[in-house]
């Protein structure tokens, strides 16, 4: 059963901080998964992330990333990641915890969506205890033979790590996974939007009156 805020009973400790990383997540200005990540050590929050360009560079949904805005869709799908200066949530929590000095040895980290085949390795070198995810990662199929062999090695990877998937309520899915929002968008809705979809409204037939006789 999905999680659900009930301001009547406090959260575990897990719910805890995957809520912490969603609302993190609302920062993220990347035009395609939008994520977030919370490193935590001895049950305290010692650095967040979310997926966007560097400081002091234009943001993503703004066009400060090529890769990204694809102009002409010169780019394929799952192709040219070499050209994207977006730096993902997991490693930019890692590098705000290296950049003021604080050990991430030992820790866990929250991410709403399992780490990608980049963050997994990175994850793995600097010594994170446990990973919890929200959504699952889907890399796109672009090469069969790659595909199977990036796949083989991410197995490897991820192995080596304690990964657990939680199971929580996300009300705005279809505007943070790529997925969903495309699948949302073939639909006709808007992911963006969250209005509740028009009801046809019955048609009521009107009764004559009756009126007693004088």
């Amino acid at each position: 059963m999905k999680f659900k805020l009930d301001p009547s009973r406090p959260p575990d400790e897990d719910d805890y901080y995957l809520g912490v990383a969603l609302a993190v997540r609302r920062k993220a200005n990347c035009t395609g998964n939008r994520v977030a990540a919370v490193i935590v050590k001895n049950k305290r929050v010692i650095a967040t992330g979310y997926n966007g360009v560097p400081e002091d560079m234009p943001n993503c949904l703004d066009g400060g990333c090529l890769r990204c805005s694809n102009p002409g869709g010169q780019f394929k799908s799952g192709t040219r990641y070499d050209l994207c200066i977006c730096v993902h949530a997991e490693q930019n929590a890692l590098l705000t915890a290296a950049r003021f000095g604080i050990s991430v040895e030992g820790a866990h980290l929250y991410t709403t969506m399992q780490p990608c085949f980049g963050c997994a390795k990175e994850i793995l070198q600097a010594k994170i205890e446990k990973v919890f995810y929200l959504h699952p990662w889907v890399p796109t199929d672009v090469d069969p033979v790659m595909d199977a062999a990036m796949k083989a090695e991410y197995a490897k990877i991820i192995g080596k790590l304690k990964v657990k998937k939680l199971d929580f309520d996300d009300p705005v899915a279809t505007w943070a996974v790529t997925t969903m929002r495309q699948a949302a968008l073939a639909s006709d809705k808007n992911p963006d939007k969250k209005t509740p979809p028009k009801t046809a409204k019955k048609k009521v037939a009107k009764k004559k009156s009756r009126t007693s006789p004088r």
